[in-house]
């Protein structure tokens, strides 16, 4: 295996044992720089927001994103979604 590959895996399974939403919190902001944990956020935000049928104009309005995030978000969406923001999206709606 690749070091980055190791490297994820560690990410990913460290990211598994947090319990609480107050442990997901720290661990973000010991691991990420405001600027990486904002544009991780935002990435999140518009994804959500398109999945929820927004169109660009009200996502940047809302978001501050610039339209190239946008468009990056929305093709990986689209045409190579693993299929992660789908399992959060339901997860979180199921929660409500």
């Amino acid at each position: 295996m690749k070091k980055n590959d190791e490297n994820k895996e560690l990410l990913y399974k460290a990211v598994l044992l947090l319990k609480t939403e107050d442990e997901c919190r720290a661990f973000f902001e010991d691991l990420c720089t405001p600027q990486e944990l904002n544009a991780i956020s935002q990435r999140l935000n518009v994804a959500n927001m398109l999945t929820d049928g927004k169109v660009y104009n009200a996502i940047v309005e809302e978001t501050g994103a610039s339209t190239a995030t946008i468009s990056r978000v929305n093709k990986t969406l689209n045409y190579q979604a693993a299929g992660g923001y789908k399992t959060v999206f339901e997860r979180m709606k199921g929660d409500k």
